[in-house]
């Protein structure tokens, strides 16, 4: 079977075929994928998190271009500062822009949302977010329910002294 081993970060065109991958299809190592080319397995050497652009690179030295597919999502207006502290503070991947955020349907955030003025609306789009702060990857979030005490219990410290665990590992990158 033809493999992909490698990736092309924001690869050039052209392309031989494409492939529409959601967020959490966009986070893989090895995986049977079909493309508009053909099937073909992923076989990274660690687990890697795909934008939209970047490409597999084929044994057979084809390129498949990588594109973000349409899932439900959130988009949400309001005082955006205030209402994108309160996602990041749960380590929400988030699409932010000039007028808006955009962030996976999420029932529990969708309540606070509101609760903190947030005009929400239901769309179904690709799904592209923030990569971080240090480059290319992703944040994995880690829930902490709804509390009517805004500070919730614990900091992100780099060493993690206080005992808590995470549902997903995830680094912290730290400066």
């Amino acid at each position: 079977m033809i493999t992909a081993t490698s990736i092309i970060r924001n690869a050039p065109a052209p392309f031989d075929g494409e492939i529409s991958l959601d967020y959490e299809g966009r986070l893989l190592r090895r995986k049977k994928l079909a493309s508009s080319a053909g099937d073909f397995l992923v076989d990274l050497s660690e687990t890697t998190s795909l934008d939209d652009g970047d490409a597999f690179e084929l044994s057979d030295g084809r390129q498949i271009v990588v594109r973000a597919k349409s899932e439900p999502v959130m988009v949400i207006r309001g005082h955006l500062a205030r209402l994108a502290w309160h996602i990041g503070n749960r380590h929400t991947p988030c699409r932010i822009e000039a007028d808006r955020l955009i962030i996976r349907q999420d029932h529990v955030l969708e309540a606070m949302l509101r609760k903190l003025g947030a005009e929400i609306c239901h769309k179904t789009l690709p799904f592209r977010p923030e990569g971080g702060a240090y480059g290319h990857g992703r944040t994995f979030g880690h829930d902490h329910g709804l509390s009517q005490n805004p500070s919730h219990g614990h900091d992100h410290s780099p060493h993690h002294t206080n005992g808590h665990s995470h549902s997903q590992a995830h680094e912290h990158h730290h400066a």
